[in-house]
């Protein structure tokens, strides 16, 4: 937290503690509906913010991030339908799992020197093997998805994450807030300058002695973890995982908004591009079905041209232009 401090003058830190408490006092007053919305954007944040360490700050495009939402999501459901073990416990398999992907995906791309597009059509690859794989597999229900039971009986074990929507909604926010807090204490880290050196000029940096694959690799690494926990709490939070759905490429494009739109590179980048994007696209949902128009890929086609407008309008994301507006402004790295 003091990473984040150091980097705000007083307003800055009052306005931070405005929205913090703001939302931490949310679920007093808002409706079921809002506070999914608000779930769902704190949820977007974290995982946008996991997304953010290794292409904002080392510079790697993941354009198949879902393959650790999707890993994450499964390990920890089976390991509760199968083995009868919590979530608590699941998530430190589930994490262990994606970082393994996440290392022969590093591995490969960064040992063979496979970089920028080509780099990104590996971890799209993996994702779609990965998908191709579970819809395929019986013991995950295949094709026909993996169903978590919602058990009247289980309401309040907070233990195995089966609560009510105030549980949920607060589990989202420590996450969220968590993420920025690591992120900031990451970029002031050595390994953040590493990471900022190696996106900048990976020839420079590797003059320097930097070893840029292993500080790759631990972006990777870091990443996935994240990810991965993003994921059980998706499927603890849904209860149903079907792979078409969880390793998707729409899921990993929904990853990567919430940083490109707020601010790549920045602590609350993603933070800001969550709240813009989301209750916009929920909008855009609500009037489309309202007007009678269910158009399969809406969504996606206003979040293309909302990103063709922040980058024509502001390339460096949102965030660095509303903290110079507020006078709250962040260092970047």
């Amino acid at each position: 937290m003091k990473a984040i401090l150091d980097d705000m003058p007083v307003r800055g830190r009052i306005l931070a503690a405005i929205v913090l408490l703001a939302l931490a006092a949310a679920p007093f007053v808002a409706n079921r509906y809002l506070l999914s919305v608000l779930t769902l954007i704190l949820y977007l944040a974290y995982v946008g913010q996991a997304w953010n360490l290794v292409m904002g700050f080392c510079g790697q495009l993941s354009l198949g991030h879902a393959l650790y939402i999707g890993l994450g999501g499964y390990v920890a459901a089976l390991f509760w339908l199968e083995f009868g073990v919590g979530p608590w416990i699941g998530v430190f398999a589930a994490m262990a799992v994606a970082m393994a992907f996440g290392a022969v995906i590093a591995w490969l791309g960064f040992r063979f020197g496979i970089e920028g597009v080509y780099f990104s059509l590996l971890t799209i690859a993996f994702a779609e093997f990965t998908r191709i794989g579970f819809d395929n597999m019986a013991f995950t229900g295949g094709a026909g998805g993996l169903f978590i039971p919602y058990e009247e009986k289980r309401l309040g074990e907070w233990w195995n994450l089966r609560g009510g929507q105030w549980m949920y909604y607060y589990i989202a926010l420590l996450l969220a807030a968590g993420a920025v807090t690591l992120t900031a204490w990451l970029a002031r880290s050595r390994l953040g300058y590493q990471w900022v050196a190696i996106r900048e000029d990976e020839t420079a940096a590797r003059a320097l002695g930097i070893d840029a694959f292993a500080v790759k690799m631990k972006a990777m690494l870091i990443s996935s973890a994240m990810t991965a926990v993003g994921g059980v709490f998706y499927a603890f939070y849904y209860n149903t995982l079907f792979p078409s759905q969880m390793f998707d490429m729409g899921r990993s494009i929904e990853i990567i908004m919430a940083p490109i739109v707020g601010g790549l590179g920045t602590v609350f980048g993603p933070v800001v591009g969550a709240f813009v994007l989301t209750p916009m696209g929920e909008l855009l949902i609500a009037a489309t079905e309202r007007l009678g128009f269910n158009a399969p890929g809406t969504k996606a086609v206003f979040y293309g041209a909302m990103l063709i407008v922040i980058i024509m309008l502001r390339p460096a994301g949102l965030w660095p232009w509303l903290a110079r507006m507020l006078g709250v402004w962040e260092r970047k790295p």
